[in-house]
């Protein structure tokens, strides 16, 4: 018996470059393998967070700025390098617009999982969005008091008013971001149009005290002015949290004529500004955490804490405030887990002092105050994905219904 001659099959053309790098950030188990790194980072961050605190731990495992980290547990490093969270979840987004969205079957039977795709995306751009546009603060309130401006957590600004009629007149603010990449040589001059000198600024460290040169001497040939000199802290073995950083540098003042003053320090740990005196005119110079103003004045009229019985820890502290805007009142109450969300901004019950405080004694309430624009994204997103889910469930159900119906009419 002859068979009749078959031609071999035409090899496959090989897949260029570009569709291999598709198939490549397209893939299921490239999603898979951010997945589990995203399990693996949150993990490691939550162990490590209870020793070294909440912002600094964020920073190290989520910031832009970290490429690569090696995790801690119980203050030893495990020598396990993983990428930065960021940027895994960089790549899960393309991921998933590249899988999700652009390689996924289109078609009503899969509409579902379409919308779900969309909602993590919508999630992995808001915390894009949270992170490099939300600004974090603290607004401290004693009962009977009021406040309008929170403080910056973590920026140091620069701030130049001068005193008249016992008064400080319109500030001139440096911004941090002015400031933070001038370190050891490096200088800037900035000018003061409305002054009359201009200001040159050098040697920033973002955690540094003054101390007096009689008392300890220079321990790396730091710059000693008026019997002082910037000595940055030291590393702990446990890190102090960032938001108690205190920044400092050197600056000096320079006259319209080319004239320049000794240098002098500027330092957030300082007590009183730097006075600058030209003639019969008075100048501050200070360096302080950014103030915040907010569109709105806060009254804290009443403050209560409740603790867990035999025990100093608060289980529910209550603000009870008053917000004052263009001359009308609200009455607000603000406590754990319940903020005031009011014009791009939410007001959170942080803490409260005095630490220790008896019967009668005047308390504080402090606030965390975020402004996130993308605050409410999460939750936008989720009901997305539980949207997504359920058109998922009712298809398959429908498909499912169906399928049974045309088995009994051909039975």
């Amino acid at each position: 018996m002859e068979f009749p001659e078959t031609s071999p099959p035409s090899p496959k053309a090989p897949r260029s470059l570009p569709g291999r790098l598709f198939d490549l950030f397209s893939g299921f188990g490239l999603a898979t393998i951010t997945m589990l790194l995203l399990g693996l980072l949150t993990w490691f961050a939550t162990l490590e967070q209870i020793d070294n605190g909440l912002y600094p731990t964020l920073t190290k495992y989520f910031d832009w700025k970290s490429l690569f980290l090696l995790p801690e547990l119980n203050g030893k490093i495990v020598p396990l390098p993983l990428p930065g969270g960021y940027w895994v979840c960089a790549v899960l987004l393309v991921n998933l617009i590249l899988g999700g969205v652009i390689r996924i079957r289109k078609g009503w039977s899969h509409a579902g999982n379409l919308i779900s795709h969309f909602g993590i995306i919508f999630m992995l751009i808001g915390g894009g969005v949270s992170h490099h546009f939300s600004e974090r603060g603290n607004m401290a309130v004693a009962e009977g008091e009021s406040n309008n401006a929170a403080e910056d957590y973590f920026e140091y600004v620069v701030e130049i008013a001068e005193i008249k009629d016992g008064q400080p007149g319109p500030l001139r603010v440096i911004r941090g971001a002015q400031l933070t990449d001038l370190e050891g040589a490096k200088l800037r001059t900035f000018r003061l149009p409305d002054m009359p000198f201009d200001l040159e600024i050098t040697s920033y460290l973002p955690n540094t005290v003054p101390v007096s040169a009689t008392e300890r001497a220079p321990d790396r040939g730091q710059l000693i002015t008026d019997g002082y000199f910037l000595m940055e802290k030291p590393k702990l073995a446990k890190p102090e949290p960032a938001e108690q950083y205190t920044a400092g540098c050197y600056a000096r003042v320079l006259l319209k004529d080319g004239t320049k003053s000794a240098p002098f320090i500027l330092a957030g740990a300082n007590f009183h500004p730097f006075t600058y005196r030209l003639g019969d005119r008075t100048f501050i110079l200070d360096m302080r955490k950014r103030l915040w103003p907010m569109p709105f004045t806060l009254k804290l009229d009443q403050f209560t804490a409740a603790f867990h019985p035999g025990t100093m820890r608060p289980s529910k502290f209550v603000s009870k405030v008053t917000r004052s805007e263009n001359g009308s009142d609200a009455k607000v109450t603000i406590q754990m887990n319940e903020p005031m969300r009011y014009e791009g901004l939410t007001f959170f019950q942080a803490s409260y002092g005095p630490p220790g405080a008896g019967p009668g004694q005047k308390m504080y309430s402090v606030f965390e105050v975020v402004k996130n624009p993308a605050d409410k994204w999460p939750e936008y997103s989720l009901w997305i994905v539980a949207f997504g889910m359920a058109v998922t469930f009712l298809t398959k159900l429908i498909s499912f219904i169906a399928a049974g119906s045309r088995k009994k009419r051909h039975v």
